[in-house]
């Protein structure tokens, strides 16, 4: 165990958590929403500093980050537990473990061990992802920190639900991040995920004013979060904090506790990329259809096909210095370490 980061010792040895906008009070011997924070006697501690659940070599784009030194790999950790509830989770078996079952799980391994592996396979970056990285906030910290060092660069993939306290503790350390924008509407976030959506908007425009390097993810659920009015306003909202941001839309599968909604229409996808265009945003990206046109990235002034993609792998990649061969726009990314 080690001692949690970022919380506030209150009265009857209670205490104030102020890693992510839920800002739990504990009582003494309870845990927090995530189920792996916990206070003993008025100490609020981790529980799963050393306790990975998951670790692989993924290719960048699988976080997905299409802007984001593309065509490379990135070491890819988690721990169980997760501040939301999503009923339609894809890591339900380890972001849930604590809640639905009760247990705490994970290999021990240090922040330099992570390092070290990662440079050991040839990654150019690390990635909290699988989880919410939030809250196993100390050892991304600790690891990101020393990853800088190393030359790495470090992606959280991510709610978007952290105080802004985490992003101010870990800049500039944290270096590109996918926000899951899961709605527009406070209802959605407050029925599927039991959190709100204005803490997510907030971290957003702040993330992109600090300088991390920001691409957002819908995953579109049929009847629950795709109409052409919501999608609009994620558009629009998106265009105003900065026209370049990506906006991945995902197809849903039936997931964890959402298995009886069928998967999204591959049309309702490409009417929300459409939508995507229609309201000023220059990099919309369909998601969990292999092969689609909408996994490319083109020049948004001259159309010229610079990155071909199939799933999570590059098949060609015409970028020079990160413009445009044709035109010579400037496109906006991390093109080199």
């Amino acid at each position: 165990m080690k001692e949690a980061y970022l919380y506030e010792k209150l009265p009857q040895e209670r205490v104030r958590c102020n890693l992510c906008n839920h800002h739990c009070i504990i009582k003494e011997g309870a845990k927090g929403i995530c189920g792996v924070r916990e206070n003993r006697r008025g100490v609020l501690y981790t529980l799963v500093y050393d306790k990975v659940i998951a670790s692989n070599l993924d290719p960048i784009e699988k976080k997905p980050l299409y802007h984001f030194l593309p065509g490379s790999t990135s070491y890819s950790i988690a721990t169980v537990g997760c501040n939301f509830r999503c009923v339609f989770c894809q890591n339900s078996d380890i972001s849930q473990m604590p809640r639905d079952h009760g247990m705490i799980m994970g290999d021990r391994i240090t922040p330099e061990e992570i390092v070290s592996s990662s440079l050991r396979l040839g990654a150019s970056s690390i990635s909290y992802t699988y989880t919410e990285p939030t809250i196993y906030f100390e050892l991304a910290l600790d690891c990101a920190r020393s990853a800088t060092n190393k030359g790495l660069k470090n992606v959280f993939v991510t709610n978007g639900y952290m105080s802004e306290d985490s992003l101010r503790e870990i800049y500039p350390d944290l270096h590109g991040a996918n926000v899951d924008l899961k709605s527009f509407k406070d209802s959605f976030y407050k029925r599927e995920c039991g959190a709100r959506v204005e803490p997510v908007l907030k971290n957003i425009q702040l993330m992109k004013e600090m300088g991390i390097w920001v691409e957002v993810t819908t995953l579109l659920i049929p009847g629950l979060n795709d109409s052409r009015e919501e999608l609009r306003d994620i558009a629009r909202f998106l265009k105003e904090i900065d026209p370049d941001i990506p906006w991945h839309i995902s197809r849903f599968h039936p997931q964890y506790r959402l298995t009886h909604i069928p998967p999204t229409p591959t049309s309702i996808i490409h009417m929300a990329k459409d939508i995507g265009y229609e309201e000023g945003l220059r990099f919309v990206y369909t998601g969990n259809i292999p092969g689609d046109v909408g996994e490319n990235t083109f020049c948004p002034e001259c159309g010229t096909l610079l990155i071909e993609r199939f799933g999570f792998y590059i098949k060609k990649n015409l970028l020079k210095e990160g413009r445009c061969p044709k035109c010579n726009e400037k496109i906006p990314g991390v093109w080199k370490i």
